[in-house]
């Protein structure tokens, strides 16, 4: 997923956009009834995860404020990031949606870019109910911007009809680090000729994934671009690169080619963000086939543990929307007050919440004949907890655009070290350094 350039414009647009959004509009939004007659445009994208919890939450919201309606547009996360930019850069603020979600990595930035774009949530929604490390992320001058949705904790997820022809287990898999991974995708690929995982091919996922599991990132505590000289980051590309040459991980040509590798069996499994389950659930006839342990860890970084994060979104409230009252009333009585919509959600999507009140819910502590009656929620919750902490910061997306052409240019034969710097290079003039 990437940032199209025509956020690196947007920062010249912030002054000219604070006028714009300073005007009447925001105004009358504040005036709505949350009873009367209206309708709230969502945008989000993911139709067995994202769209399916909001269709859940209108029907829900439906029972008490039957007058409103509630309009989802399927809008992949590129398109979405594309279309918010451009409004907000030209001021026309008129085909923007009431409510948004928001990929948590990119919200600072945007944010930052365009604060008086959003609408402020303190004081009308109740954030301490959220994890706290999500709410950070839509915290920008003291304000609170996002409500948190799903958290991103990662496992692998594997096929174990798949791993008994290979003569393996889940178990095999458990607490392990990637040199043993790939050692386990060679006896999979061996007696079985699937390889263990897969990944978009123009994606730097996993890089995410296993620099995270140790606690580093591409900027240092100071902000400051760390790519070149990041031992963590070489290990990355070293493991990485070694899956791909060795047929361990298919590079799928996009994202729905991915899904597809999942969804046919054509590989033993996945490692990604829990939001993923939506996915693999979506197989009925894979039910009971299915398992999940953590993530493999970095062998020569000390730091580095079985448990990491990628992904997870919040939702956002535009401030130009003429039912702002109703939107923020809606998430107010769904995704920040309705055990009943986590519960539902849960099964079918994994959408594993952060609103805390949803976490004592028996739902995550049952059986899940899917997953061949494995706790897996209960499970998943438990590696969220021991997830180290990074600072994307403001330009994560500059700095993974720039590490997957190094990671492209790598698995063509360029040395590791001449990529990662020519990465640094390509960061630093992006964001002034």
């Amino acid at each position: 997923m990437k940032l199209k350039k025509a956020l690196y414009i947007a920062a010249a647009c912030v002054l000219a956009a604070g006028m714009f959004f300073g005007c009447s509009k925001k105004e009358a939004a504040s005036a709505k009834d949350p009873n009367a007659p209206a309708k709230l445009t969502v945008w989000c994208w993911d139709p067995a995860f994202n769209m399916y919890a909001m269709e859940e939450a209108a029907k829900i919201y439906k029972t008490t404020n039957p007058n409103v309606t509630v309009e989802i547009v399927e809008t992949p996360w590129d398109d979405l990031q594309q279309k918010l930019i451009t409004s907000l850069t030209a001021g026309a603020t008129d085909t923007l949606p009431d409510i948004i979600l928001m990929q948590d990595n990119a919200a600072e930035k945007n944010i930052s870019a365009y604060p008086k774009a959003f609408l402020p949530l303190d004081g009308k929604i109740d954030l301490s109910q959220f994890a706290s490390y999500k709410v950070d992320f839509g915290k920008v001058n003291g304000k609170c911007y996002t409500l948190p949705f799903d958290n991103g904790a990662t496992a692998t997820f594997l096929r174990t009809d798949t791993l008994a022809e290979a003569g393996l287990t889940p178990a095999d898999f458990n607490d392990i680090t990637w040199d043993r991974f790939i050692e386990l995708g060679r006896i999979v690929k061996a007696k079985t000729g699937k390889p263990l995982v897969s990944m978009p091919q123009d994606s730097a996922d996993f890089i995410a994934i296993m620099m995270q599991s140790a606690g580093t990132w591409y900027f240092d505590a100071n902000g400051k671009t760390n790519i070149v000289n990041n031992k963590a980051l070489h290990e990355c590309m070293r493991i990485y690169s070694q899956m791909i040459a060795e047929g361990i991980c298919l590079a799928a040509t996009d994202w729905n080619a991915y899904i597809a590798t999942i969804q046919t069996g054509a590989v033993a499994g996945t490692i990604n963000g829990c939001w993923i389950i939506g996915s693999i659930t979506a197989v009925p006839e894979q039910s009971g086939k299915w398992a999940a342990v953590n993530t493999p860890r970095i062998a020569s970084m000390p730091e580095s543990v079985n448990y990491s994060s990628n992904g997870g979104s919040s939702w956002m409230v535009l401030a130009s929307s003429k039912n702002a009252d109703i939107a923020v009333d809606f998430l107010n009585k769904t995704f920040a007050g309705s055990t009943e919509l986590y519960d539902t959600i849960l099964p079918k999507s994994g959408a594993i919440g952060t609103w805390l009140p949803a976490g004592s819910s028996p739902v995550y502590s049952k059986p899940q004949d899917f997953f061949a009656g494995q706790k897996v929620f209960e499970d998943i919750v438990g590696y969220a907890a021991k997830i180290p902490r990074v600072k994307y910061g403001i330009y994560n997306y500059e700095a993974r655009d720039a590490i997957s052409i190094a990671l492209y240019d790598i698995l063509a034969g360029k040395d590791i070290t001449e990529a990662l710097k020519s990465a640094q290079e390509t960061v630093m003039f992006q964001i002034g350094e």
